[in-house]
């Protein structure tokens, strides 16, 4: 499959395509992304897609500088769970290797590597769409993001010895160097950042040595191995997909950047179908929502896309061997035992249809 990119990659792009006069729904789609997906940061979409979609805007605003503009936007937490790891690294240097070695958490298609030699330690950027596509924007982008987690790290007033980009300059170069420096070369060899190796041995003074072993439990999670498989893509974006209707493997294969085919043809090689995965996941999630009691019932029948309140009843008790009122009495009864009732079982029931 293409590589994939989390839609965190373009935290800030509604607000910014609106300032610069753009219609930024109208080109999320033309990208082929879909605009509601933005408020699910963590869904993956392909990073083709968002590549594409900062070029239509550059193209359509007539500045160059969409990938710069939109990295400033960017914040440390955009990088999700890896970010309270990154936070508490005792120093740059061992920020970036973490960085570098789980970047596959948030961007498939981000290359990183640091080299050192003779006091100078590069950094160099790449980016894999799994095929033709221009990058410039998304390139930009990338470089913006590492600069600006570096300048977090070691100050407002730090300067790279410079920073390079292989695609040509633009005419007006005023928003690169009012963000990246004044040291900006075009036209060369790499993409990425040059900086005194002895910055990266600037202490974090964000950092706290007794939460940084928890910290790190959440990448060495079994979830966060790089070679991710097509079951655990599809999985997720179940679970996203559910709740807003359009859960199908079309919408699916379209999030993947493959055809219905190929998603049906990987499953297979894996074991697994389709429509498994969707009974699979309601499992779980009807579980943790009917014993929990933030929801009605019926609103969790809503919440994992069934018809009406009487099938999702006739499936849980086919799947549970209760009914889901009784299922929550049950939990509540369990929690009355621990610790006194403090509110509401969590709404009206469904009318039980046997």
């Amino acid at each position: 499959m293409k590589p994939l990119a989390r839609y965190a990659a373009i935290h800030g792009y509604v607000e910014l395509g609106r300032s610069l006069g753009l219609d930024p729904v109208a080109l999320i789609r033309a990208a082929g992304l879909d605009p509601a997906g933005l408020s699910a940061q963590d869904r993956w979409v392909p990073a083709a897609a968002v590549a594409d979609l900062l070029e239509r805007s550059a193209a359509a605003s007539g500045h160059d500088d969409i990938g710069l503009r939109l990295a400033e936007r960017r914040r440390l937490g955009n990088l999700g769970p890896l970010s309270m790891v990154i936070r508490e690294e005792p120093d740059v240097r061992s920020a970036l290797r973490i960085m570098t070695r789980y970047e596959h958490m948030f961007n498939e298609a981000l290359h990183t590597r640091l080299t050192e030699r003779n006091d100078i330690a590069t950094i160099r950027l790449s980016l894999d769409l799994g095929g033709p596509g221009e990058t410039r924007q998304a390139m930009e982008l990338a470089v913006g993001v590492l600069h600006g987690l570096m300048r977090g790290f070691l100050g407002p007033t730090w300067q790279p010895l410079e920073v390079r980009f292989t695609h040509p300059a633009p005419p007006d170069r005023r928003s690169h160097h009012r963000i990246l420096g004044p040291q900006v070369g075009f036209d060369q060899d790499f993409n990425g950042i040059i900086v005194y190796a002895t910055d990266l041995d600037a202490p974090n003074a964000m950092a706290d040595p007794q939460l940084r072993a928890y910290a790190q439990q959440i990448v060495n999670a079994p979830r966060a191995a790089p070679n991710t498989t097509t079951t655990e893509r599809v999985r997720d974006l179940i679970e996203l997909l559910l709740p807003t209707g359009r859960c199908s493997v079309d919408q699916i294969a379209r999030s993947l950047g493959v055809d219905r085919r190929t998603i049906h043809r990987r499953l297979a090689t894996e074991d697994q179908t389709f429509t498994s995965l969707v009974d699979a996941t309601r499992v779980d999630l009807a579980e943790h929502m009917v014993a929990g009691r933030r929801h009605t019932l019926t609103e969790i029948a809503d919440l994992l896309a069934f018809s009406s309140p009487g099938n999702f009843s006739r499936w849980f008790r086919t799947r549970f061997g209760h009914s889901p009122s009784q299922w929550r009495a049950a939990h509540a009864a369990d929690r009355s035992r621990v610790t006194p009732e403090t509110g509401p079982s969590g709404g009206p029931t469904i009318d039980e249809q046997d």
